[in-house]
């Protein structure tokens, strides 16, 4: 097994747990007080990208070592002549193909496009505590860097205060305050999606938001996620709470009303519960009755007024992936997320997470592979999403050339959760009366973060620019974990820029599967991307021979 580092001295990050690939620590706290690189790229931004200490350092890289079938076994290329996907009035000049003139825009979708500032799109947000305690931050964030987000499953089912009568919904209040908190700040870019399971469809929930909202928000069907081949699950410490959640129709365990569990829990013996969704197709037995089954949940979704549908897919064998595909196509789809096995999670079974599924990179080799069987066939392929373990720009720059040009964007769960946790404890560091209202965990500022600053603007690289787009007034209602994100994505940005410069790629829609080659034998076999040697090897023999 593959052991990643926890801190790199270049940096100057260090993991308080132990790292993933993505350089997240497996376990990532809403109380952290740092620093991974995500974590504190949310502060200082788009100056992580470089070692730390110029004048007094030099660097060199430790990465030259590339073990095993991972994005990490991919490098990217670049070339010393041309410019391809400039846009506008810009120039293939040296004065024009500069960096920050890179465009990151892009666009998805069968009909009415969607359009996003960045090639990327959080993951699912669902009925995780955290994600309901850090919606403001994550909403508000994403809709002044202007990509989409996704409300995950279950977020009415378990609203105490959601109303649901004769088989209809009367009110959902969560489910409002989360669209309505995007909404507020979106200005075109991006967009807010909604996710269904087995019980949203049950509870009717694509009928409520259509009858309130109309078809402005994306609607999206869930078949699964990387990080567990089970529905979503929450947990829930009061005995009364998952009553409630049975009663909802939802699978509670241990079961709240048998007596035996009662008395365990009275005891102290029983501590919490679980909440479980079901599985979707339990009723069908063979590839074409998925296929019916789903063009009839589209069609139905289409004739409730929904213009733009998505399908979010999780790593199942390559007969399910070939499935989502083709299906997504067939029935039009706006957009297809694929996740695989190392996506994140707000809770699922651990030892499910780290031994089922397909893992990330060789599920998306294969999601290339039959995107391109179905396009040299004569098919308009859906537009896809990979993710699943994806934090920093080198694996948003990989994961678009792998899947091009069916890839037009990433999916991005953990990573873009750590500002919002981040921020939000500062504010609640640095206001007290704050505290509870943003769900802060600290009482005083770390010394990882007054080394820093001890003010707003002095902490968050991306303040003042949050403050140019919003205005002096209404900055006093932007949430620092907002800020946070906004700086985040601005390192994000900065780095993908400078990838896409070096290879001479200077729009989204111009990256290709030429841009990255394989750094061994294993990983050039599983994705079909040449070895980093042969890769142009007949161009550089054409130039030795002319």
């Amino acid at each position: 097994m593959i052991s990643w580092p926890k801190s790199n001295d270049v940096l100057g990050t260090v993991n308080r747990g132990n790292p993933a690939e993505s350089g997240l620590c497996t376990l990532c706290r809403v109380d952290c007080q740092g620093k991974c690189e995500t974590w504190l790229s949310s502060l200082i931004g788009r100056k992580i990208l470089y070692p730390r200490d110029f004048g007094s350092v030099t660097a060199g890289s430790g990465n030259t070592v590339h073990l095993g079938v991972s994005y990490n076994s991919l490098r990217i290329l670049g070339y010393n002549y041309g410019a391809s996907g400039l846009k506008g009035n810009l120039t293939d000049s040296a004065d024009d193909c500069i960096f920050p003139n890179v465009d990151l825009s892009t666009e998805f979708g069968n009909g009415e496009k969607i359009k996003a500032r960045l090639p990327i799109i959080t993951g699912a947000l669902g009925s995780t505590f955290v994600a309901a305690k850090y919606w403001d931050s994550l909403a508000i964030g994403a809709a002044l860097v202007g990509i989409p987000i996704v409300i995950g499953e279950n977020v009415v089912g378990v609203d105490k205060n959601s109303v649901i009568e004769n088989g209809k919904i009367k009110a959902a209040p969560e489910l409002d305050r989360r669209i309505e908190v995007y909404r507020k700040y979106h200005d075109g870019y991006g967009a807010i999606f909604v996710q269904l399971n087995v019980e949203d469809t049950r509870n009717k929930v694509a009928e409520y938001v259509i009858e309130k909202y109309g078809d402005g928000v994306v609607i999206e069907l869930k078949w699964g996620q990387g990080a567990k081949c089970i529905g979503g699950e929450i947990q829930v410490k009061d005995i009364e709470y998952a009553t409630f959640l049975k009663r909802r129709g939802y699978v509670v365990d241990p079961d709240p009303e048998k007596p035996e569990v009662v008395e365990a829990y009275k005891s102290g013996t029983v501590k919490s519960f679980a909440r479980h969704s079901r599985l979707g197709y339990t009723d069908l037995s063979s590839p074409e009755e998925v296929r019916e089954k789903f063009l009839e949940s589209v069609e139905h979704l289409r004739k409730l007024g929904f213009k733009r549908i998505t399908l979010k897919t999780g790593a199942y064998s390559v007969d399910g992936l070939a499935m989502a595909i083709k299906y997504a196509t067939e029935a039009g789809l706006d957009l297809l997320t694929i996740d695989g096995s190392g996506g994140g999670t707000g809770m699922s079974p651990w030892n499910m997470m780290e031994n089922w599924g397909i893992p990330s990179i060789l599920l998306h080799s294969k999601a290339y592979e039959y995107a391109d069987i179905l396009r040299k066939k004569g098919y308009k392929v859906v537009d896809m999403a990979f993710g699943g373990g994806l934090a920093r720009e080198d694996h948003i720059f990989k994961a678009l050339a792998l899947g091009s040009p069916f890839v037009k964007a990433v999916c991005m769960g953990r990573a873009l959760m750590i500002p919002a946790f981040l921020g939000s404890n500062i504010e609640g560091a640095l206001h007290p009366e704050r505290k509870e209202k943003v769900n802060g965990n600290w009482d005083a500022l770390p010394p990882t973060v007054s080394q820093i600053g001890l003010k707003a603007e002095e902490i968050f690289a991306g303040y003042q620019e949050v403050k140019e787009k919003v205005g002096q007034e209404e900055m006093k209602n932007i949430p620092y974990g907002a800020i946070a994100f906004w700086t985040l994505a601005d390192k994000l940005s900065a780095g993908l820029q400078q990838l896409m410069a070096g290879a001479r790629k200077f729009s989204v829609g111009a990256i290709s599967r030429g841009d990255i080659a394989s750094c061994n034998r294993e990983t050039e076999r599983e994705t079909r991307i040449p070895f980093i040697t042969e890769a142009r090897e007949e161009l550089a023999l054409k130039i030795l021979d002319s």
